[in-house]
This record gives C-alpha cells, sequence and structure tokens, in this order.
C-alpha cells in the first residue's frame, strides 16, 4: 500500500467527511454545540471545576488504580472540541491500564488565546498531582492535534517550572509547527477534516500576538531534559511531516522518541472508525507507551 493510498479499514468513512472541518463562521455555532455535550455527564465521570473556570472530567480505574494518571488534552484546532468528545477514549484507558484519567476542558480561542489554554492545562496537571491515590512521579499527559500541540507545550512548562515530573508525553497526531500554513505543498486530495485553511485559521486565532518562538513547541531552541515522547500520526495527515520532524528534533536532544506512522491514515482518523483494527492497533501502541512509562502491568 502507497504512503499516499488510503488505507483500506478507512476507505469507507473517508468518503463521506469533509476535508475542511472548521471556518470562522462555523466555529461559532460548533462552540455553542461542545457546550450542549458537556452538559451529560455519564455515569462514572465525575466534574471538577478548576480555579480558573476550566474543567475537568475524571475517570476513576475499576477496582482502585495502580498510582499512574494521565492529563488528556482535546482536540479541535485550539478552536473547537471539548473534553466529553473523549469520554469513550478515556474510559477505555483508564480500563486499560487501571488509571487515573483527567481530561481538561481549557478555555478556546480566539476568545482565550496563548497562554489561557496552556495555562489551564498547567493548572489540570497541578491538580492532577496532588489527587490522593495518584503517585505525582508517575503522570503522563497526552492530547490528540492541538491537544498533542498543547500536551507539547505543557511538557516545556512543566520542565521550566519543575513542579510536576512528567513521566511521559503522548502526543497524537499533534498540531506543533504554526510554519506549516507557509507551505503550499501539503495539502493532499485524500486529507480530510484539517487543511491548510483551517491550519491558518486554528494557529492565527490561538497564537494572537504571542511571541512564536516560545509559543509554537516545534520553534522552541531547547528540548533538552523534555520527557519521553510517543508521536502517532499517519501519512495522510496535514501533520505529518512536522510531527516526524519534531521526533527527529527530541532525539537530537537525546529525549527518548516512539514513533508510531500508519500507512494509509488521514487525520483524526481513530475517532471516526475506533473498533477497525487500524485504529485499535493505534490505541494499543498507546496503551503500550503508558504501560512501559507508569510501570503499570498488564492485565
Amino acid at each position: 500500500m502507497s504512503p499516499t493510498e488510503l488505507h483500506p479499514d478507512l476507505r469507507r468513512v473517508a468518503k463521506v467527511l469533509p476535508r475542511r472541518l472548521i471556518s470562522p463562521a462555523r466555529v461559532p455555532l460548533m462552540q455553542k454545540a461542545n457546550v450542549v455535550l458537556n452538559l451529560r455527564t455519564p455515569k462514572g465521570v465525575r466534574v471538577e471545576a478548576l480555579p480558573s473556570g476550566a474543567q475537568l472530567r475524571v475517570f476513576e480505574p475499576p477496582q482502585g488504580g495502580s498510582g499512574g494518571a494521565l492529563l488528556w488534552i482535546h482536540g479541535g484546532g485550539y478552536v473547537i472540541g471539548c473534553a466529553a468528545q473523549d469520554d469513550r477514549y478515556c474510559r477505555r484507558l483508564a480500563r486499560s491500564l487501571g488509571i487515573t484519567v483527567a481530561s481538561v476542558d481549557y478555555r478556546l480561542a480566539p476568545q482565550h488565546p496563548y497562554p489561557t489554554p496552556l495555562e489551564d492545562c498547567y493548572e489540570a496537571l497541578r491538580w492532577l498531582s496532588q489527587q490522593p491515590g495518584v503517585d505525582a512521579d508517575r503522570i503522563a499527559i497526552g492530547g490528540a492535534s492541538a491537544g498533542g500541540g498543547l500536551a507539547a507545550a505543557l511538557a516545556f512548562l512543566a520542565r521550566d517550572r519543575g513542579e510536576v515530573q512528567v513521566a511521559l508525553q503522548l502526543l497524537s497526531y499533534p498540531m506543533l509547527d504554526d510554519r506549516t500554513c507557509e507551505r503550499d505543498d501539503v495539502d493532499h486530495p485524500e486529507h480530510r477534516l484539517w487543511d491548510q485553511s483551517s491550519n491558518r485559521y486554528g494557529w492565527d486565532a490561538y497564537l494572537g500576538d504571542a511571541d512564536r518562538s516560545v509559543a509554537v513547541p516545534a520553534r522552541r531552541s531547547d528540548l533538552a531534559g523534555l520527557p519521553p515522547a510517543w508521536i502517532g500520526v499517519g501519512t495522510l495527515d496535514l501533520f505529518h511531516d512536522e510531527d516526524l520532524a519534531y521526533a527527529e528534533r527530541l532525539r537530537g536532544a537525546d529525549v527518548p522518541v516512539e514513533v508510531e506512522v500508519v500507512r494509509g491514515a488521514f487525520h483524526a482518523f481513530d475517532s471516526f472508525v475506533a473498533k477497525a483494527p487500524v485504529s485499535r492497533q493505534f490505541f494499543d501502541s498507546q496503551v503500550a507507551a503508558l504501560r512501559g512509562a507508569l510501570s503499570v502491568r498488564a492485565n
């Protein structure tokens, strides 16, 4: 199978997914939909309010836990999405690994540009590190898409502030580098959900007038001392090149990195066909990385 050919498990769903998910006109309506989605609290989910106004959806492991924990950060291009969209995923991780998973509902751009979303995530990380039953030395951070970008930025913030020692950064097709917006050779007919137009809007909304050399993970110059990383991305993802480039820079800084490249997979593929073999393999790779980093025994 060619890297530019859709994976067989994904061809059917690809036919109904748009190439572009967001636009400036759609974002306000999608943000309102987020509020409605977050109002639903399924059994087994505990909602915690942080002083900043951000919230956490907490998933406890069944029959106690191992002491390990994960702070999860949802995707949405920095401008849409909510923690509730990943309830099923977070519950699967809590049950599969016997860990506490807290999913942060950070405030969104453009109403809340950098550094507000990142500071919300940092506040959530500190909260998680102080919870009974959580070993502060066995906390991973992770996220998908823009959530992966925020997790990468949070790894820098945690390193620099020195209050919480992060065990692993789990980055699913992370949105890491605003300079990808300057390229005219990365859009592809088989890309889904996220194209260059969406990318430019998301980054501009999030960054505002921020110092991009600090706010954008891929622009940071000093990567030494960051926690080990797992990075997963498909070959038909707009972020493919920037993610692999970031992995190489981490290796150059002596940061252990595991890279999972999925041939023929588009952006966020696992969210739409979670039960497909290709998505199960992607999930299993994440579980294995977390198990190793958090010293969790296999069930």
